[in-house]
């Protein structure tokens, strides 16, 4: 039989909120244990009864989005398109939220999901998370920029860590990165006197953004799906 486990903790694995949201529903009132209110830290067992008011535990959707250019990931400006406007304009889909983030000027893979498990794990830089993207730049690309791309770039003081670089045509390549600084990618290149054309993340783990074009999705399922939350280690 399973040992209990903090509630929080439990929400989460329902999909219900992420920990954090989960101890702001528990103080607010919202949260009840087999009828009863929730406390804060109690924990539970997997017998127990968990209700969030106002929330039901709905199927947990994982969906691979192209975010197109122009559209922002979170917090639109009142002259700016968001993700969820979008999804909601289109497809009347409003239970799902974009893990990370995509530059405004960039576009393609984006996880959408209603799972909380995933986004700290995703998200983590100490997990080293591949993602791949493909970018063009404004002139042929040299061995000397190969080379650095790969190894690491100075950008304003910071290293970056080592990455795969694969070159496709003398202006575009792609780059694996495990890890995601501010405009990493626009920064690295404009270190070694490049300038970015086009930036496209065609890959996050076992995910690829395949033959979606700009604001279509696909739902996550079977093996891809079990391969990458185990990845998560939220499986």
């Amino acid at each position: 039989m399973s040992e209990p486990i903090r509630i929080n903790k439990r929400i989460a694995e329902l999909g219900l909120a992420s920990r954090r949201e989960a101890d702001a529903l528990i103080a607010a009132g919202s949260v009840l244990v087999n009828g009863r209110p929730a406390v804060t830290g109690e924990k539970v067992s997997p017998s127990d009864t968990i209700e969030v008011r106002g929330s039901s535990a709905k199927e947990k959707l994982y969906l691979a989005y192209y975010k197109g250019r122009g559209i922002i990931t979170h917090s639109p400006a009142a002259n700016e398109t968001d993700i969820a406007t979008r999804l909601k304009t289109d497809y009347d889909l409003t239970d799902v939220y974009p893990v990370g983030r995509l530059d405004k000027d960039s576009e393609g893979l984006i996880i959408l999901t209603n799972d909380g498990r995933v986004t700290g794990p995703l998200l983590d830089p100490a997990q080293g998370n591949s993602k791949v993207y493909e970018v063009t730049v404004d002139k042929p690309i040299n061995n000397h920029f190969l080379k650095h791309m790969a190894s690491g770039v100075n950008i304003e003081g910071y290293v970056t860590k080592p990455a795969d670089i694969e070159k496709k045509t003398n202006v575009r390549f792609l780059l694996a990165l495990t890890e995601g600084k501010k405009h990493q990618i626009r920064r690295m290149c404009a270190a070694l006197g490049y300038q970015v054309e086009s930036l496209k993340r065609v890959q996050i783990l076992n995910i690829e953004l395949g033959k979606l074009k700009p604001n279509q999705y696909r739902k996550l399922s079977g093996s891809e799906l079990k391969t990458f939350l185990k990845t998560l280690g939220v499986s």
